[in-house]
């Protein structure tokens, strides 16, 4: 009898892990609009020019000496 109830509560809890390893919560899923939005978002960025001048650093001027 021990035997039999063992090998309920072994498939019991496997079910129930096999169950819980297929959920997941709704952010994870794939929605097709976010995708289209993000490849054209990231095809935007990559056709703009990247090459911008260089930074002018304003000169520094040494500081005068109060005698």
């Amino acid at each position: 009898m021990k035997r039999c109830l063992m090998i309920g509560v072994a498939l019991a809890m496997l079910c129930a892990a096999s169950a819980l390893a297929h959920a997941r919560p709704p952010t994870v899923m794939n929605s097709p609009g976010y995708d289209r939005r993000l490849q054209e978002s990231r095809k935007a960025l990559s056709e703009t020019p990247t090459a911008t001048a260089p930074a002018v650093k304003p000169k520094r001027s040494k500081k005068k000496r109060m005698n």
